[in-house]
């Protein structure tokens, strides 16, 4: 049982501090109902059960009809022409929904948001708007890892963005946002020029690659693809290093967490790492996760600096996701 071996886990024996109890004693019944069955294995009742929570519920009622959820900014209308609010706004909903509730395909709001996501793909294969004409192999991919989850792994739209994915990378094996690759001043006006693609000898950014590779360990199958398992090797090796590109481009970022996910942070690269076949053995893996060990307190809790999120359990979901971490090495 994942039970017994969590409990007799090298990872907990290391720092003596069990993070369990915490989490099954967590106020939001969605943050238990995970730790028991992704942690211990348990028999829960169906996750539709969650999807009846006062945050999810509140969360459909601003869905609109097309499926998109509406961008709440005000001040932003000189970006509205080129920069697609509404679809960032669509994601980052879906995201809280499927990660923190555990939506799937089957629900109605669900089929929705992914078909209005859908109208966003171009004959090339990506997810486009949110960088005007520009790619965005972030973005692309980010919506993509959601839609997998969901249920949408085998739809064939899903293929050509992995297509496409595949296509856009760097000589290197990694990949860039491609507009950053050139001289290029970043405007509402210049995002709605030419598709400018990637100057492929240039190097990859850790931001991207981070993003990108999320979408191929969410994939049953193209998580085993040697391409991302290419890309994760240098992924590993930009930890605690400073990115190539001005994104989000200092080493702080890479202690500076959200839930669920967006950008690339230690967290989030561990996580796709371990689903794509890296193990503790590895030592940039194996840094990374001394990294947790020593930012663990007393209570089973870490510390840690959080970027996105105000809601005061966001501090637990890093935790059970920490877990999933630790717990995915331990029984491969």
């Amino acid at each position: 049982m994942l039970n017994s071996q969590l409990q007799s886990s090298t990872w907990l024996n290391r720092r003596r501090y069990n993070p369990l109890p915490s989490l099954l004693a967590a106020p939001n019944p969605a943050i238990a109902y995970f730790a028991r069955r992704d942690l211990l294995g348990e028999v829960v009742p169906p996750v539709e059960t969650l999807w009846e929570l006062p945050g999810a519920r509140q969360l459909l009622r601003r869905q609109m009809e097309s499926g998109a959820w509406p961008y709440p900014g005000s001040g932003i209308a000189e970006h509205r022409a080129s920069e697609d609010y509404n679809q960032i706004e669509t994601y980052r909903n879906l995201s809280i929904l499927v990660e923190k509730f555990g939506f799937d395909r089957r629900h109605p709001a669900m089929q929705a948001a992914a078909e209005y996501l859908f109208t966003k793909q171009t004959a090339e294969g990506d997810l486009r708007g949110i960088y005007g004409n520009q790619y965005t192999p972030n973005y692309t991919a980010a919506i993509m890892e959601l839609l997998i989850k969901s249920g949408y792994a085998q739809d064939t739209r899903i293929g050509r963005a992995f297509e496409w994915l595949l296509s856009i990378r760097q000589d290197d094996g990694g990949w860039t946002i491609p507009l950053r690759t050139h001289k290029f001043k970043y405007t509402p006006e210049n995002v709605i020029g030419e598709t400018l693609q990637p100057v492929r000898g240039k190097p990859f950014s850790h931001l991207a690659t981070g993003v990108v590779l999320r979408a191929f360990a969410a994939h049953p199958e193209q998580r085993h693809n040697p391409a991302a398992h290419r890309a994760g090797e240098l992924l590993a090796g930009r930890f605690f290093r400073r990115d190539t590109y001005p994104d989000r481009g200092a080493i702080s970022f890479w202690t500076g967490f959200s839930f669920p996910f967006w950008f690339t942070d230690l967290l989030s690269s561990l996580d796709a790492l371990t689903q794509i076949g890296f193990t503790a053995d590895h030592p940039d893996i194996r840094r990374g996760l001394d990294w947790f060990i020593e930012h663990q307190d007393a209570d089973g809790s870490w510390r840690l600096k959080i970027l996105r999120g105000k809601e005061r359990d966001v501090p637990q979901w890093l935790g059970l996701a920490i877990c999933r971490v630790f717990a995915r090495l331990e029984t491969v």
